[in-house]
């Protein structure tokens, strides 16, 4: 639905103009309560001094969205949240900032993950579009110069905003081809045909029992229950409010393959266990009795039928069947413990095993109706609140996204790698996940004084050398 709102012009006549609602999660994740930025950060081959910032900004971003040239108002008469256009100043959202020259490319990468981290401390203005685009045209370990943006998780989940910046990029080979992405992985299942009819009974009955079981504790966690306070989770209110230090690592998606193979599992479960291996491992080193404390990842689900990214104008239409904005689910995951865990595979194996379960009940449906019956009850503040409970009560957080299997450029500019983040999480932990040209790119954040991501990022890369080990014993 379309709503018509009043703006004054610049004769002071009433012009009527479309302002679209903000949708449900939109308005749960900028709220009082709730306000998350998310960072997508390009790195070019080649320095990034000549690019012509400003002039792409106008040419191509702001053109992707109508949302980039919004602000959120509140409609007094229902207390709908709502997308109002508004002239963009582009140099209100563009930043270059200064360094001192002649620095290490370590150096400048130490200094530019603080200045995102310096980022997170600062709030979008809220009467200005929600995003903000930085050029660092510093050398670091892995570029010649880097592009940050910052864009409100309001204006979309990861997929929707991936799919922006890849409409404003080309494929280095050849410019005129579309960027494309790898197929979808699934794990291998067996055939359900010709199926018993008590078998059937019994697997709807075992769904139902696990539906419920996994919805009551997602209820619980969102409310009365948390996890035990740890070397990843700080017992301290007001996490979100505090500088998030930033390591990434990088991990073959060939020799991940071969793992999933060998394994019958996905990409997915290899890397959640071995992070969850990891996280274990870094945990214990920290304190030993906190190998055995209860600690819950919370996973982010993409609720759409994906079959990759379609335009942004393919997303915009009003049935689309992958839809800008934010169609998200929480999976809660208990993490494995050390001491209950038989070796570095059994984290796999049970990841495996607990991922595929929550994607196969009801669990994340019930959740979701909860959350829209909350909305309609108590309205989107209070129901902020039951969000931002479900991430609070939790140890960590986990995203992950399918980038392109091309080399990607923008404006002549060759980029070599890429990689995403968040801020305002009231969690001590989060990692994010990207696929780019063969490389997965893993993105830690954690808070800075409590956890040492490079000592976290260790541990990390120990648990994944051990389960490819186990996984592929004979590499002769």
């Amino acid at each position: 639905m379309v709503l018509k709102v009043k703006t004054k012009v610049d004769n002071d006549e009433e012009e009527e103009e479309a302002a679209t609602p903000v949708s449900p999660l939109g308005q749960y994740l900028n709220s009082s309560v709730l306000s998350l930025p998310l960072y997508a950060i390009l790195e070019f081959a080649v320095p990034v001094d000549d690019l012509p910032a400003v002039y792409l900004i106008q040419r191509d971003f702001l053109p992707i969205n109508p949302r980039f040239s919004s602000i959120m108002i509140d409609d007094k008469k229902n207390g709908v949240k709502k997308w109002k256009p508004v002239e963009v100043n582009v140099n209100d959202h563009y930043f270059d900032p200064e360094f001192p020259e002649g620095l290490s490319p370590e150096e400048y990468e130490e200094f530019l993950h603080k200045y995102i981290s310096k980022l997170g401390l600062e709030q979008l203005p809220q009467n200005k579009p929600l995003w903000q685009i930085h050029k660092f045209k510093y050398p670091t370990k892995n570029a010649a110069g880097s592009v940050i943006f910052k864009l409100h998780h309001s204006l979309g989940d990861g997929y929707s905003l991936v799919g922006a910046l890849l409409s404003c990029l080309q494929r280095a080979d050849d410019p005129s081809l579309p960027l494309t992405l790898p197929s979808r992985q699934s794990s291998t299942r067996p055939k359900t045909t010709n199926i018993s009819l008590f078998r059937a009974a019994a697997q709807f009955s075992f769904t139902v029992m696990t539906s419920l079981l996994d919805f009551g504790r997602a209820m619980l966690m969102s409310s009365i229950m948390e996890d035990d306070f740890t070397p990843i989770r700080s017992s301290s209110d007001g996490v979100e409010f505090r500088a998030v230090a930033i390591a990434t690592m990088a991990f073959s998606i060939d020799h991940i393959k071969k793992i999933s193979t060998n394994l019958k599992v996905t990409i997915n479960d290899v890397m959640t266990g071995a992070i969850l291996l990891g996280v274990r491992m870094y945990m214990d080193e920290e304190d030993s009795k906190s190998s055995s404390a209860n600690s819950t990842l919370l996973s982010m689900l993409n609720t759409r039928d994906l079959h990759g990214y379609k335009s942004v104008s393919e997303m915009l239409k009003p049935k689309s069947t992958m839809p800008w904005g934010n169609q998200f689910a929480f999976l809660h995951m208990p993490m494995p413990k050390l001491n209950e865990a038989h070796n570095a595979l059994d984290f796999v194996f049970r990841t495996h095993r607990t991922i595929k379960r929550l994607k196969t009940n009801y669990a994340a449906f019930l959740t979701a109706q909860l959350i829209a019956v909350s909305h309609k009850l108590v309205g989107p503040e209070a129901t902020s609140k039951l969000v931002y409970n479900t991430m609070k009560n939790t140890s960590m957080t986990m995203s992950n996204l399918i980038g392109p299997v091309e080399k990607m450029t923008l404006a002549n500019h060759p980029i070599s790698g890429l990689y995403f983040t968040a801020s305002g999480v009231p969690q001590s932990l989060t990692v994010g996940l990207i696929s780019y040209v063969g490389t997965l790119t893993a993105t830690i954040g954690a808070e800075e004084g409590l956890i040492d991501p490079n000592k976290l990022k260790k541990f990390i890369q120990k648990a994944y050398d051990n389960i490819f080990e186990a996984a592929i014993p004979c590499r002769c």
